[in-house]
């Protein structure tokens, strides 16, 4: 295990770096800059004050320049500074990646959660009424916006019963520590990971049922049915350890697409993360804070990807012998 660890973790260099490189010519390929921004936003700009802008910055350097300076940078772990903000990207991102990361793992938590036991369910209960409508349920969250998932979870549980808060990650103007304010904080929680999460439930719910038909065919299963095995015993003991394999696949794929639809869910909850950092930066294109957010990104993706080669390793360990 820890030789293939290491071989993982010496992969995932380049593979960052091919990230990085890819993300900088991409955002400089869009047209526009801080600068322009600057400038138009003061209300006395000109195209000298422009040019001067970006002399000062360098964003007049000639563009294969201005890549391996940035490449010299994060191989120096320097992100660099917010051209609109003033600050170090590193610390604006320390702020705000807690918020996500939190958001993040417990949507995941709630889709594996709920979503694994369902898919396991709806298998033992093949071409039953129970089984279609967990199917057709599964389908109607898959479609659903997320946005709208949101806005209708704040209108039930804020506006209409008013046990839940609409917004933000803590009370405002309360004074609180300790246990009591994880439990604000839990709270605040609760309405945005579900809107992320229900996704992902519809998803392993689909991929656990179909996994687990395919699973429960196999001659071990039947072999331990012969010897008088339980078909819940069978299913739980025997079969869902293989058949987790493609949701744990689906897990490492996915936690990019639960990044970008953070961005989406915490603007609609006012949820102090990432996702509104992203969205601030694209619209005053800092382009400086969008590359160290989408570093920081790519780094949390292919981590998260380096721990679902773990867990393949425990569910399966010829995986890793192989």
């Amino acid at each position: 295990m820890a030789w293939f660890l290491l071989v993982r973790l010496l992969q995932t260099i380049p593979v960052i770096l091919a990230i990085a490189s890819l993300n900088f010519l991409l955002l400089h390929m869009a047209p526009g800059d801080a600068a322009d921004i600057i400038v138009g936003t003061s209300g006395h700009g000109s195209a000298e004050a422009a040019e001067e802008l970006r002399r000062s910055y360098g964003l007049d350097k000639p563009l294969f320049q201005q890549f391996f300076v940035y490449i010299g940078h994060l191989l120096r772990f320097d992100l660099g500074v917010s051209i609109i903000q003033g600050r170090p990207v590193a610390e604006l991102i320390a702020e705000r990646i807690g918020a996500t990361l939190i958001l993040m793992l417990s949507s995941i938590t709630i889709a594996v959660v709920v979503g694994v036991p369902l898919g396991i369910f709806a298998s033992l209960r093949y071409r039953t009424v129970t089984d279609t409508v967990l199917t057709v349920l599964a389908l109607v969250v898959y479609a659903t916006p997320q946005f709208w998932l949101g806005l209708m979870l704040i209108v039930f549980f804020s506006i209409t019963l008013g046990i839940l808060p609409s917004g933000g990650m803590r009370s405002i103007g309360v004074e609180l520590d300790g246990l009591r304010s994880v439990i604000d904080v839990a709270k605040h929680l609760i309405l945005p990971a579900l809107t992320l999460g229900l996704f992902y439930v519809a998803v392993y719910t689909r991929l656990m049922r179909a996994s687990m038909l395919d699973v429960m065919t196999l001659d071990y299963i039947t072999t331990a049915r012969a010897k008088g095995a339980s078909e819940l015993r069978a299913a739980f003991v025997h079969a869902a350890r293989n058949a987790l394999l493609p949701v744990v696949t689906v897990i490492g794929v996915q936690v990019g697409h639960l990044l970008g639809g953070s961005i989406l869910v915490e603007t609609v909850f006012g949820w102090p993360g990432l996702g509104r950092l992203v969205l601030d930066a694209l619209l005053q294109r800092d382009l400086n804070l969008l590359l160290g957010i989408l570093f920081v990104s790519s780094i949390v993706v292919v981590a998260t990807n380096l721990l679902v080669d773990v867990i393949y390793g425990f569910l399966d360990p010829r995986l890793v012998q192989e």
